[in-house]
């Protein structure tokens, strides 16, 4: 039996245990494919077919494959499939990061992301064929995850709006927010209460709108611009260096991208292949992370066990 078999094994186990109802033959394929994609640690599909074969010894076409194995073909909900799949226990607080990037030149990828250790593994996305930057969509994320005691979602600037602070009102938030954004504390912007040093405001007014928030804002010397965070609880300042935990979601993108599965290389013109290909991928990525995780805690270095 070969790595890339032993690993399917695995991986196909484990989905049976997350998703009993799926069909065996979509699941043994989804675990082939992102068996094969962790073996040859790219997203090109020619390297897949050429890493890949069936037990016969003739290669299974990728796209093929792809487009039978993935749940989207059954217009199930794409975010509903993740949650159940990630596989992360959850605790006292979920950390959910909201963010976008480009993955093609036509390609947007708007992406809810859910922190996991010092990293994050995606959860659940939207693409956008476009040439300027993808708008939110609210009812892309309306569900939260059931069975959480907290959930918190995290945002950049893009996402510090007053729909989406609005939409936040009974749940914990942590948004950065622009500083062009109108404060009804004296008519003043969030740039002028930086500028100030105003560093705490308690359930202020934003934009015409009149949308209800704490922010906090933290400008720490030698960063060109502070940090104004609106979030749902009284700010301080440990609240407001929650944010840092969005950070999560970059190196998360730069496994998808070019230091990692190089998902920019494939030159996918088609979403819907882009949508299945980022399924496989995000699979493959919360088997590498969590595999990394249980090694670091089973066989941790000298340096590990210090820290």
């Amino acid at each position: 039996m070969d790595g890339i078999t032993r690993i399917a094994d695995s991986v196909s186990a484990d989905l049976k245990r997350r998703l009993p109802s799926q069909r065996k033959t979509q699941r043994e394929k989804l675990a082939l494919l992102v068996a094969t994609m962790l073996d040859v640690r790219s997203a090109n599909l020619m390297d897949w077919v050429a890493a890949r074969r069936r037990p016969d010894g003739h290669a299974l076409p990728v796209d093929h494959a792809a487009s039978r194995q993935s749940p989207g073909r059954q217009r199930r909900d794409h975010g509903a499939v993740r949650a159940r799949g990630s596989g992360t226990g959850v605790g006292a607080a979920v950390v959910l990061i909201l963010d976008q990037s480009k993955f093609s030149d036509r390609h947007q990828v708007l992406m809810l992301a859910l922190r996991f250790g010092e990293r994050a593994v995606p959860l659940a996305w939207r693409i956008e064929a476009t040439e300027g930057a993808s708008k939110p969509r609210r009812r892309s994320w309306r569900r939260w995850p059931r069975g959480c005691p907290r959930v918190r979602l995290m945002g950049d600037r893009f996402y510090g709006t007053a729909n989406l602070i609005g939409w936040c009102q009974e749940r914990t938030y942590r948004l950065r927010l622009k500083g062009n954004l109108t404060v009804f504390d004296g008519a003043k912007t969030t740039a002028a209460c930086a500028e100030k040093r105003t560093f705490y405001l308690e359930d202020v007014e934003l934009t015409a709108r009149r949308v209800r928030t704490h922010i906090g804002i933290i400008h720490d010397p030698g960063h060109p611009e502070p940090w104004i965070i609106a979030m749902s609880e009284r700010p301080g300042y440990l609240r407001t260096l929650d944010y840092g935990q969005r950070w999560g979601i970059e190196p998360m993108f730069s496994d998808f991208k070019s230091r990692g599965f190089g998902i920019a290389d494939t030159q996918i013109r088609i979403a819907d292949r882009l949508d299945r290909l980022i399924l496989v991928m995000a699979l493959a990525l919360y088997w590498a992370v969590s595999t990394g995780q249980w090694d670091a805690l089973h066989h941790a270095t000298p340096s590990e066990k210090k820290a």
